[in-house]
């Protein structure tokens, strides 16, 4: 089953960049109480209205869980507010062992894996792609995005991997494209990543391509939706540098994330497959309809207990609160985790800014009057990115603040979480504001 599907139609800006919400109040936070204290905890107690939503959702079964995770520079653990359970039928509680679907929670690794290569010299920010993989090098472009696939014009300048990291080039996206480009798209098994083993009424099966290298192959052969470097459009760009990364080191795609990511991070929860043993930590995950949730993919039967046969690194991974904090505790420290170097602070600090080109049109777009950078959202201090069934991760450096959302339903936008998150989080803002003047 492809990946996000369930939640392509109600795909927005909204649904993706959520994670804005958890800074909500920006620098009031720095002064509050939730994470200055040495060991982590739930401190649900200081953030009553946050609690009090996760409770709302979770107790009316309305959701299994959902929990949100602070911390603060480089404390070694995040604390958390809300909480629930790994299923509605099970009752383990959820904690920052549980392994969550991150989905495209994995862009903003696989953006930072490329960086690690660009800060070695591997690789070019502004490199050709066509470069690395020459079926790239004379690429066409439709001249209708939804019309047919034989009316097209040459495109005008070559993709560069810039514009992988940023979505803008021009390729499509099964979930985003539409009319002949996306049946061409499903047809290919250009899918970038997967949702159940259980066949879910109205969605037609995909049979995903038998491995990255015929994946990327496959990809070259169908047009682009735009001209490189005129439009921000959401794309298969990002699982399209998974095959880059492995041409360029040499190394499986998901072997390199491991040697030079997850394990310096100290990461052990991460993975595209998630082994058998580990099942039990797996949570299930809920396709709403009607406002009632139905499991989709339970966590101990989960299609992410195969191995892919595709590792799409923008959104094929399964991590769990703990490690994905580590990941952006390591951002926030520029490159170093507990005394570990895992890249270079110079690839952290471009990583993470803007780097849209120049000729780029964001009007219209999930990102207007923003800006991208390897993997994710870029704004003033702030960088990060959302998942598909509902999970958010951000640092912001200006903060020093590392945060991120956990709950497993598809689509996102099915509850108006975000809008509700923002609310809860001002009030309680307010009020520690108050307690703290009162004082």
């Amino acid at each position: 089953m492809p990946a996000e599907t369930l939640a392509a139609s109600h795909l927005s800006r909204r649904s993706l960049m959520r994670f804005s919400a958890l800074f909500a109040g920006g620098a009031a936070l720095s002064g509050l109480p939730f994470g200055r204290m040495a060991f982590a905890h739930d401190v649900s107690e200081s953030w009553t209205n946050v609690a009090a939503l996760a409770d709302k959702y979770v107790s009316s079964r309305k959701l299994a869980n959902l929990m949100v995770t602070f911390g603060w520079g480089q404390q070694p653990h995040a604390h958390t507010v809300g909480g629930g359970t790994l299923s509605l039928s099970r009752p383990e509680q959820v904690d920052g062992d549980s392994l969550y679907r991150i989905y495209s929670m994995s862009k903003p690794i696989t953006g930072m894996a490329t960086m690690i290569l660009i800060s070695e010299g591997k690789l070019g920010l502004d490199q050709p792609l066509h470069e690395i993989l020459p079926a790239f090098r004379d690429m066409q472009v439709l001249v209708d995005p939804e019309g047919a696939l034989d009316n097209t014009v040459p495109a005008d300048k070559p993709i560069t991997i810039r514009m992988l990291l940023t979505h803008t080039s021009g390729l499509g996206y099964q979930i985003i494209s539409k009319g002949p480009l996306q049946k061409a798209y499903n047809e290919a098994g250009l899918v970038g990543g997967r949702v159940s083993r259980i066949p879910i009424p109205g969605i037609e099966p995909v049979t995903p391509a038998p491995g990255l290298a015929v994946w990327a192959d496959r990809l070259a052969e169908l047009p682009l939706m735009y001209q490189p470097a005129t439009k921000w459009s959401y794309s298969a760009s990002i699982d399209l540098l998974g095959r880059v990364i492995e041409v360029v080191s040499g190394m499986e795609f998901e072997a390199f994330l491991k040697a030079r990511i997850f394990d310096p991070c100290g990461m052990t929860s991460t993975w595209m497959q998630v082994p058998s043993s580990e099942a039990h930590r797996l949570t299930d995950n809920y396709g709403i309809v009607g406002g009632i949730p139905f499991p989709i993919d339970p966590g101990v039967n989960s299609i992410f207990l195969d191995a892919p046969e595709v590792p799409a690194g923008g959104g094929g991974l399964v991590s769990s609160p703990k490690d994905y904090d580590r990941f952006l505790r390591m951002l926030l420290g520029y490159g170093t985790i507990d005394g570990t170097f895992v890249m270079s602070e110079e690839a952290v600090r471009v990583g993470a800014s803007n780097l849209l080109p120049a000729s780029v049109d964001t009007a219209g777009s999930w990102i207007a009057g923003e800006g991208h950078g390897a993997g994710g959202r870029s704004k003033g201090g702030q960088f990060g990115w959302g998942g598909a069934a509902g999970t958010l991760g951000a640092v912001d450096f200006d903060l020093g603040l590392r945060s991120a959302l956990w709950t497993q339903y598809m689509p996102s936008e099915a509850y108006p979480i975000r809008d509700e998150f923002m609310a809860a989080m001002q009030k309680d803002i307010g009020a520690l504001h108050h307690a703290k003047k009162a004082a």
